[in-house]
């Protein structure tokens, strides 16, 4: 015990730091790190200007940010093995409805997002929030041809639009493409596609301008081919003729144009759950929707963000009322019960 009494201001102060540093580590501990997986590139360096960085702000959570190329293997083993060290995936709704039947991933209450007439239709499912729309649509460059395409019955128009078109060499969006240059409402497309006749009618439509076709595999390409020449049209990824109009006369028809999503989703067993459910919350705020779609060429799936958005930006958004109105949602359950067969039988036709 001292021999001197403890002077009371010191004594003062020493409390007030002993409180302050428990009131730091308390915060400290309170704070968690998220792990969130995306794919990378412009869009990642979006998100982290719309999510990441706000959301740390707002919260005092730190986002560890990794990238991968959709592989679910890497998702399945962790949840197999139960050492999962991701909190947040991005996936593609292919992935997402394949993984979610497979108990890849933890359910969402869609109660955390309020009110479901705030988005777009299908960006909400059993296991994931879609936190942005990306459209494949109709493409063409305006200084090489006369008249502007319409839809996919000028596509399928060689004499009005003489040379080279360019569709992507898979089942997926070639074959629901053929049926609305054949007269099909988008809206029907997949009521007709899941028929026998519906399938046979999309392939002979395929018939008519295969001498015509270059294939793409890769979603730089239609931008090139157009670019140069190679081709009058293309289907396209709307993101990627967005990210070079700068410096071409490359247009978008958004009539007939198939809209997706890509979603978040918490693999199984994550153990930062309600945070990484704070996070996806967050990221579809309107306020979180505008500044990701002013970084890229994606739409929001709150539909009360395009009121915020420059007319500028809107032109190009997938989601904006006039852009949608014509398009189909991609039908993630059609193409996981016939995507298989269509594949092969797609595959068999373009090796003819």
């Amino acid at each position: 015990m001292s021999k001197f009494p403890s002077h009371p201001l010191k004594a003062g102060l020493q409390l007030a730091a002993l409180s302050l540093g428990l009131a730091a580590a308390a915060q400290s501990m309170a704070a968690t790190d998220l792990t969130v997986i995306s794919f990378g590139g412009a869009n990642k360096d979006a998100q982290v200007k719309a999510f990441y960085q706000p959301f740390e702000k707002a919260t005092g959570n730190k986002i560890v940010a990794g990238e991968y190329n959709g592989e679910m293997a890497k998702v399945k083993a962790m949840v197999d093995t139960k050492s999962v060290t991701w909190d947040l995936v991005e996936v593609e709704s292919p992935e997402l409805a394949r993984g979610c039947d497979e108990g890849m991933f933890e359910e969402i209450d869609p109660a955390i997002l309020g009110k479901a007439e705030d988005y777009v239709p299908g960006a909400v499912s059993n296991c994931g929030v879609g936190f942005f729309v990306w459209s494949t649509v109709l493409a063409y460059n305006a200084d090489k041809l006369k008249t502007a395409p319409t839809g996919w019955a000028d596509f399928w128009d060689v004499k009005k639009f003489p040379g080279k078109r360019a569709l992507r060499k898979g089942a997926k969006y070639t074959l629901e493409f053929a049926l609305m240059a054949d007269g099909v409402a988008p809206k029907d497309v997949y009521k007709v596609l899941a028929t026998k006749e519906g399938q046979d009618r999309a392939f002979k439509k395929l018939d008519e301008i295969k001498p015509n076709i270059q294939w793409w595999e890769a979603g730089a390409q239609p931008p090139q081919y157009l670019a140069s020449g190679d081709v009058v049209m293309s289907s396209a990824y709307n993101g990627r003729i967005a990210s070079v109009q700068k410096e071409s006369n490359l247009k978008v028809v958004w009539n007939g144009g198939i809209y997706d999503f890509d979603a978040w989703a918490i693999p199984k067993g994550a153990k930062k759950k309600d945070d990484a459910l704070k996070f996806i919350a967050f990221s579809v705020k309107p306020e979180q929707q505008k500044i990701y779609a002013e970084n890229i060429a994606y739409g929001p799936v709150n539909k009360n963000t395009v009121n915020l958005l420059d007319k500028g930006v809107l032109t190009n958004m997938p989601t904006t009322p006039a852009n949608i109105e014509g398009q189909v949602g991609m039908n993630v359950g059609f193409w996981a019960d016939y995507g298989e067969q269509l594949e092969q039988r797609f595959n068999a036709w373009a090796a003819k």
